[in-house]
Parts: structure tokens; C-alpha cells; sequence
């Protein structure tokens, strides 16, 4: 493990979100969008437009300049929010105010008028100040600028929830050899410790007497133990009767692709094919920081997708679970493997929602691009919910189909099916299909096969880990749940 000792304390979301009462003096932030510029429409003064017409600011989405103040300080701050709905990667312009959160100077900063969207504002600001330092020895240059929630907003829900993310990229960004499968088991029992939750977990050989045969298959060529890691919450005096939740993670710490290795190149990013775990853990974390009334489970199956002489090779065939024979086409579809016997062990308790999230496939990734997540259900008016919520929020999702005249890809001559389809096509939607055959007693499934990483810094967070959906999933639950 590397020895991090050196390095200074974190950022907390409290060191960059204050309450609204917050004593000190705060310098006001203008949110401009281009025809309120053109009408004057925000309270700024004559000397401040002047300012702004010198400077020919139009109120463009995601410019920003500094007003002056009469004594040389900055008196103020103007971003431009364009059409007011050019968010990040979608969304009102308010998530735009996340950029500020990382350009500004040290401060205190405040909303100087209302906006209807003041809360995703505030949220906003919080992802945008993130910052992954667990590795860096030099301090930081100066502490962070702070913004002052809106008045009427919920200072603890909001710092609960940019936590949540927080602690899903710092999960991403951490490199295999400080992340292995016990260390996201120690992830969920630290969360599970925080918030009551009771957490078992089924390790190394003992996979092969639960019939868990596949997630230690992928597994048993790494020392680092496989594991499914099983997570129960509910909420203290809580219906008897409430909604079952069940989330489902991949969690391959680190993927070669195994026999069937992954070129150099491949392999780069493959510390975050843990993503759909940590994202299943940060929607968790937000269920439970929150107490919603629901019976929570989090399932994750655990393994690190190693070269050696005790890995599993192509055409080996592998007894699910569900007692169904898997016939390997290639070692580098693991995810599919490990996630296919988490689900028929969830899927035993027949839970009213089972969602799984996975960064499952590059076919998803062709189709959608890094920001877009694919997701796969079969239930119409939660699909279209679910995507509202997730535009509205800023952090959206698309739905493929489960196609049914692609289950022929995954016939196998000489087992029930093959792990993979030979042909390039429609490789996101065989991907779901196989693990849909894993599914029998859940009232709702839904699969996201999503990426976990930011390419490049944009307002809502820096280049880096980013556990999506999970934002637009606590959403739609909130909602749901106060219907």
C-alpha cells in the first residue's frame, strides 16, 4: 500500500459549502443569461454594466468576469448562463456555477438574487470542487472559495449528497494497488458502520460452496481474494412493509482482460472498472444519509481480473449459480460473468427494484460517448421518468432496448449460452440480454452500463472518476418515494 502519510487532510464538502447563516461577509455571484443581458435583467448596478458592455460580456454560458469593487477588491462575480439551459452535461445553466467553484479565488461567495433552480446551484458548486489529492506532497495554494447555500435549503442534505460523489470518484481514482477487492469491502463496511447497516461477505474459496463459481473463477488468478460483499439498511423505525431496493456492483478493481489481455493502451483506465460499484455505493450512501423509507441492499461482487497460471481460459465452461453453463468466448467480458451470479443471488428475494451498474462494454461507450449512460429496462413509465429526472439533474441517461432478436448472439454449442457474441455489433444490448437471463423474481430490472470517468474538466467536476447515474437514481427515488 503506498504511504500516504504526507499528505495533507482532504477537503471536506463543509470546506466549500457554508450555511446560510454563515457570519462573514460574502461577495455576491450575478448568474446572467444572454437575454437577460440584452434586458438588464439582474440587479446590477450602472457602474457594473458599464463594466461588463467594456468588457463585452453578453452573458454566454460558462463565461465569467470579476466586477470591481470601490476599494480594489472584488466586488462581484457575473457567469454567464447563455440560453439558461446549457448545463453540464445537461440540465439548467445553474450547474454551470460548479466552474466558479474551481476558479474563483478564496472567499466567500453568495447567490445575489434568487433562482429557481438554487438547490442543483449549491449542488453544483460542491461537485465542482473536488479535487483527488490523496497522492500529491505539496499542499494546496490556497484554500478553496466557499459558497453560501440559499436561504430555505438544506445545508446537511446538501453536503450529504456531494459526500456521496466524493467518496464514489475518490473510490475511482484510486489506483489498483491501493484498491483492491478487500478494500472495497472495508469501503462498505465503513459505510455500513456510519449508518447501521449490517454488511457480510463471502471470500475466496468459500464463493465456490454459495455456487458464487463465477465471480471466483474471474477472481481465483489474483492473491487478492475475490468476494461478493452484501450490504442490508433499513431505516430505523421504518415500514415493515416498505419497497425492497436492491443495487448490484461490479466491482473489478483492476481488469488485464486476462488471458485474453488487453493491449497497454487498454488497460490505462482499468483501476475504474470498479465504477459501477462505486456508483451502486454513492446511490446507497445517499439513500441511507437521507433515511428514506425503503429496504436497502448492495450487493457487489468483488474480483481483480488477473494473468496466471490459475486463470480462467477461453473455452472453459463455468456453472452459474442459477444453474445455468456459461461457455467462455473471451476472458476480457468478466464484468457479465461476476454480475451474473450477484444477480441470481439477489434476485432470490424477488426485490420490487433490482438495478445493476457496471462499466460493462465499449460498445455503450461507441454509441453514447463517455457522458451518456446506457440503460436497459423493461418498464415503460419508470424509463420515462427516470430519463426526465436525470436531464433535470444534470446527469443523464439513455435507454437501449432489450432486444429480443439479439438473444441468438448468445448461443453456444457447447454449453446453455456464451459470454460473448463473436460479431462487433450491438454489443451493449448482448451484454444486457445475458444478464437479464439472470433475472426471474424481481418486480423491476434496470441495468446501466455506464463509463465512471470524465474525460476532461468541465463545471460539474475535474478529468477523473465520476460514479454516474447515481444523482439521477437518488433523485427519481426521492420523488417516487413522496408521491
Amino acid at each position: 500500500m503506498t504511504d500516504t502519510s504526507t499528505v495533507a487532510r482532504p477537503l471536506s464538502p463543509t470546506d466549500v459549502l457554508a450555511p446560510h447563516d454563515a457570519a462573514e461577509t460574502s461577495t455576491p455571484i450575478y448568474l446572467l443569461s444572454d437575454t437577460a443581458a440584452a434586458a438588464r435583467g439582474v440587479g446590477l448596478d450602472e457602474s457594473a454594466w458599464r463594466w461588463l458592455e467594456a468588457h463585452r460580456f453578453t452573458g454566454s454560458a460558462r463565461k465569467q468576469i470579476l466586477l470591481p469593487g470601490p476599494t480594489g477588491a472584488i466586488g462581484g462575480v457575473v457567469l454567464g448562463l447563455g440560453n439558461g439551459a446549457a448545463g453540464d452535461p445537461s440540465g439548467p445553466s445553474e450547474l454551470l456555477i460548479g466552474q466558479l467553484a474551481a476558479s474563483l479565488p478564496s472567499g466567500l461567495y453568495h447567490l445575489a438574487e434568487d433562482t429557481p433552480h438554487a438547490r442543483l446551484a449549491a449542488l453544483a458548486w460542491g461537485l465542482g470542487a473536488y479535487r483527488f489529492r490523496r497522492y500529491k506532497t505539496a499542499p494546496a495554494d490556497a484554500a478553496p472559495p466557499r459558497l453560501k447555500i440559499p436561504a430555505g435549503l438544506d445545508h446537511r442534505a446538501i453536503v450529504d449528497q456531494v459526500a456521496a460523489v466524493w467518496a464514489g470518484r475518490d473510490l475511482i481514482n484510486t489506483p489498483a494497488s491501493d484498491l483492491a477487492p478487500e478494500d472495497l469491502q472495508a469501503a462498505a463496511q465503513r459505510l455500513a458502520d456510519e449508518h447501521g447497516a449490517h454488511l457480510d461477505a463471502i471470500v475466496g474459496d468459500e464463493l465456490l460452496a454459495k455456487g458464487l463459481r463465477m465471480i471466483h473463477a474471474v477472481g481465483r488468478a489474483s492473491p487478492r481474494a475475490p468476494r461478493l460483499i452484501d450490504l442490508r439498511w433499513q431505516k430505523p423505525g421504518g415500514a415493515p412493509d416498505a419497497p425492497t431496493l436492491t443495487l448490484v456492483g461490479k466491482g473489478i478493481t483492476f481488469d488485464t482482460g486476462g488471458l485474453d489481455i488487453k493491449s497497454a493502451s487498454g488497460m490505462l483506465l482499468m483501476k475504474k472498472d470498479m465504477g459501477g460499484a462505486a456508483a451502486a455505493l454513492t446511490l446507497a450512501a445517499m439513500v441511507m444519509s437521507r433515511g428514506l423509507d425503503i429496504r436497502l441492499r448492495l450487493v457487489i461482487a468483488a474480483a481483480e481480473n488477473s494473468v496466471s497460471g490459475d486463470a480462467f481460459r477461453p473455452g472453459d465452461v463455468l456453472l452459474s449459480r442459477a444453474g445455468k453453463t456459461v461457455e467462455i468466448g473471451n476472458t476480457d467480458a468478466e464484468g457479465r460473468l461476476v454480475l451474473a451470479d450477484a444477480l441470481s443471488l439477489a434476485d432470490e428475494e424477488s426485490p420490487d427494484t433490482m438495478l445493476t451498474f457496471a462499466t460493462l462494454t465499449g460498445a455503450a461507450r461507441v454509441a453514447l460517448g463517455p457522458d451518456l449512460p446506457a440503460f436497459f429496462c423493461d418498464d415503460d413509465a419508470f424509463a420515462t421518468a427516470l430519463a426526465a429526472e436525470a436531464q433535470a439533474v444534470g446527469d443523464p441517461v439513455w435507454r437501449l432496448p432489450f432486444w429480443p432478436g439479439y438473444e441468438r448472439h448468445l448461443d453456444s454449442e457447447v454449453a446453455d449460452m456464451n459470454n460473448v457474441y463473436e460479431s462487433p455489433f450491438a454489443g451493449a444490448i448482448t451484454a444486457a440480454l445475458f444478464l437479464r437471463r439472470f433475472v426471474r423474481n424481481a418486480k423491476r430490472f434496470a441495468h446501466f452500463d455506464l463509463y465512471g470517468w470524465r474525460p476532461a474538466a468541465r463545471p460539474l467536476g475535474p478529468k477523473g472518476g465520476e460514479p454516474q447515474t447515481a444523482r439521477a437514481l437518488f433523485s427519481w427515488l426521492t420523488r417516487e418515494l413522496s408521491a
